[in-house]
């Protein structure tokens, strides 16, 4: 008796494990910016040299959608996924992975079975949808939640958000400050006018980008994210008109502060040039431009500041620049 058992158990070693392995995957997600939908089976102990002696049944929750039958080197596709296929070759190599076109694509659990001669093993895997905002734009959603769900994502980490939404503010805040210097320093009738048209220019943009920030920040509904970062880059270039008069208010232009208009200009451009680029693609790799564009829009604040408070501490009194 147990010479038999000892035998089979031998045996058994010498042939390799009944079951077939499978490296774990519990999930797989794809969006919009994909063509092709791949959901992965790799089993890792594959030992046969022949796809003959392969089998492969493809299911989503109870149905049967594809099978592979490598005796008769023939697949059977579900007519709902008509785009679904794996590569024959790379059987051998025990990538039973299922491939189809996103318009085929279902969320939901898709169990690969794969069989070879006499041992066989399963695996789950669950497909999941994610919207990118971009790709959600002018959208609820409902279309999506159709094909079983719609997971959103945002176009920029939360770290990426805050840097959009620190650099205007900071912008604001300096250009205030500056506001400061012009309403202790002149009092003028012109210059009270002036004063005047600032204040309200400088209160309408501080509302507009507060607005922006509180769209932006959540990012539970693209359409109010995608709002809100377009009021903030879009509105935030009204500080170049504002900085201009302050400056012509103050002392007019000089050879100082055309180059720091000309800077905040720049930024400005490098801004809207950022925004658009994150419309139109696909993927969310151009957030750094965009920050950069802020990022250069808040220097020429912080430098027009200085250079205000410089000159003011080298007169008592400054007088406003006297028209020709």
């Amino acid at each position: 008796m147990w010479p038999l058992v000892a035998a089979l158990l031998l045996g058994s070693c010498c042939c390799g494990s009944a079951q077939l392995l499978f490296s774990e995957v519990r999930s797989v997600e794809y969006t919009p910016c994909n063509e092709t939908v791949v959901i992965p089976c790799i089993v890792r102990n594959v030992e046969t040299q022949s796809t003959e002696e392969m089998y492969v049944r493809w299911k989503l929750n109870k149905t049967y959608i594809f099978i592979y039958d490598g005796s008769k080197n023939n697949s059977t596709v579900e007519p709902s996924f008509a785009s679904a296929k794996i590569s024959v070759s790379g059987l051998l190599k025990g990538d039973a992975s299922l491939k189809m076109s996103k318009h085929n694509a279902v969320v939901g659990n898709y169990t690969c079975e794969v069989t070879e001669l006499s041992r066989e093993g399963k695996t789950v895997i669950e497909l999941k949808y994610r919207m990118d905002v971009n790709c959600c734009q002018g959208s609820d959603c409902s279309d999506e939640k159709e094909k079983g769900g719609c997971k959103l994502a945002s176009w920029f980490s939360p770290n990426e958000k805050i840097l959009i939404v620190i650099f205007p503010i900071l912008a604001i805040l300096l250009f205030w400050g500056k506001f400061g210097i012009l309403t202790l320093k002149y009092k003028s009738t012109r210059t009270n006018k002036r004063i005047i048209l600032l204040l309200i220019a400088g209160t309408v943009l501080t509302v507009i980008v507060i607005i922006g920030a509180i769209l932006l920040i959540p990012g539970e509904n693209p359409v109010k994210s995608a709002s809100g970062l377009g009021l903030i880059v879009i509105s935030i270039g009204i500080l170049i008109p504002l900085q201009y008069n302050v400056f012509m208010t103050a002392f007019g232009m000089t050879s100082f502060t055309v180059p720091i208009l000309i800077t905040q200009v720049l930024g400005y451009v490098l801004a809207l040039v950022g925004l658009c680029l994150c419309i139109m693609a696909c993927e969310p790799v151009h957030g750094p431009l965009l920050i950069s564009g802020l990022g250069i829009i808040a220097l020429p604040e912080l430098l027009g500041l200085v250079y205000m408070k410089f000159v003011a501490s080298n007169q008592r009194t400054i007088q406003p620049p006297r028209n020709k």
